[in-house]
């Protein structure tokens, strides 16, 4: 009898790694707060359900949400997932939380001989279409490899970082190089502009040198369009960056960049851009310089 696997969160990024998994083959079980996505993926092939239908029918359950306090209520609401899941069950949360937020699930699941690992996933929108994200695993080696091979219908790198949370740091220390670097190369390419100097060229000219980055081929065309459609919203990196904040003076580490994009970036929420793709970051600095990479 084939596995009944559920998922829940079908978003920006949840959406397309779904659709792999029926691409695959997978028997599945979606549940999402948006009607619309839940139709869509219903004329997909799969199969609308409540979370307590989804706890008591699927052996596998995949989570890809916004917030920790989101999975936290889907999982453990008094009608959600934990209300009625089987033992020896798991949970695979993709979402971007904080490592305590992970380890509270596990434990929590554990008391009812569930298992549990955080998976969360870096590539954003193209990748999740495509099936090429990477997956930061942290949990026990017999929950990994249960989960493995589903993983790797959504991705092509999968990597186990060590015990439950430790998925979530290597996310957070990903979020910090991602968007610490959308920053600096949205400084560089405005001072272009500012100096007179067409900034599409000195991307040409830069991007096969050191400076060159997955980072930069994927975000300074954006930038020089002004095409901020999001695959990876501001909103979500902003609340990723507060979890590095929170995380980091959990744990004594200082992180006075990070601090800095954080004000940069609570600066673009209070200017209405959090709906923005990340590349959106450029429009702080523009609005600093008085001037825009797109401007004839």
């Amino acid at each position: 009898m084939k596995t009944v696997i559920g998922f829940i969160g079908l978003g920006i990024m949840g959406y397309p790694m779904a659709r792999n998994l029926l691409r695959n083959g997978c028997n599945l079980l979606i549940n999402d707060a948006d009607q619309s996505a839940q139709e869509k993926m219903q004329k997909a092939g799969a199969t609308p359900a409540s979370l307590s239908e989804i706890g008591e029918k699927c052996s596998i359950i995949f989570t890809m949400l916004p917030t920790g306090r989101i999975v936290h209520d889907v999982l453990f609401a008094s009608t959600g997932v934990a209300s009625t899941i089987k033992p020896k069950s798991l949970v695979v949360d993709m979402s971007s939380v904080t490592p305590e937020e992970a380890i509270h699930s596990y434990t929590e699941l554990k008391k009812l001989d569930v298992d549990f690992i955080d998976s969360p996933v870096s590539g954003g929108e193209p990748k999740a279409i495509d099936g090429t994200l990477v997956f930061m695993v942290g949990g026990d080696q017999t929950a990994f490899n249960r989960a493995l091979p589903y993983l790797k219908m959504m991705g092509n790198q999968v990597v186990l970082v060590g015990k439950v949370g430790s998925g979530c740091i290597a996310k957070l220390a990903n979020q910090i190089i991602v968007n610490l670097t959308i920053a600096v190369v949205s400084e560089a390419f405005v001072f272009t502009k500012k100096a007179g100097v067409d900034p599409t060229q000195v991307y040409n000219a830069i991007r096969g040198g050191l400076a060159g980055s997955t980072v930069l081929d994927a975000k300074v065309p954006m930038m020089i369009a002004h095409n901020f459609k999001p695959g990876g919203k501001i909103s979500i990196n902003l609340k990723d960056i507060k979890n590095v904040m929170a995380t980091a003076h959990n744990i004594d580490a200082p992180v006075p960049l990070t601090s800095q994009l954080l004000e940069i970036m609570q600066s673009l929420k209070i200017h209405g851009h959090l709906n923005d793709d990340h590349s959106g970051i450029v429009q702080y600095f523009e609005q600093l310089s008085n001037i825009r990479l797109n401007d004839v």
